[in-house]
């Protein structure tokens, strides 16, 4: 079944974010290489796709876990969860209507 997982990061996110980056990327690459992740990606601070210096307000990663129990096992072990760049993070099923 597919899940959404949704971090909200925490004020001034950035250096934490890009300190751990790619221990996040390579977690996400797994996903995509065993065919389980359809999307992933941060919600720029502001309104445009670089947001420079502002950053980021939190991620979306939807992708395909066996249960609800390992989509938030494997969200809680996420490095930014370990690093303190989300505040909070919400897994939910989720169900792909389109494309």
């Amino acid at each position: 079944m597919l899940y959404a997982i949704i971090g909200e990061d925490v004020d001034e996110s950035l250096a934490a974010r890009q300190s751990v980056r790619p221990e996040h990327l390579a977690r996400l690459e797994a996903l995509r290489d065993e065919g389980r992740l359809v999307l992933a990606g941060p919600f720029p601070a502001v309104d445009g796709s670089d947001p420079g210096n502002a950053g980021f307000s939190g991620s979306l990663i939807v992708a395909e876990f066996d249960s609800l129990e390992q989509a938030r096992a494997w969200a809680n072990d996420d490095p930014y969860v370990g690093a303190g760049v989300y505040a909070q993070v919400s897994v939910r099923p989720f169900k792909k209507v389109l494309p």
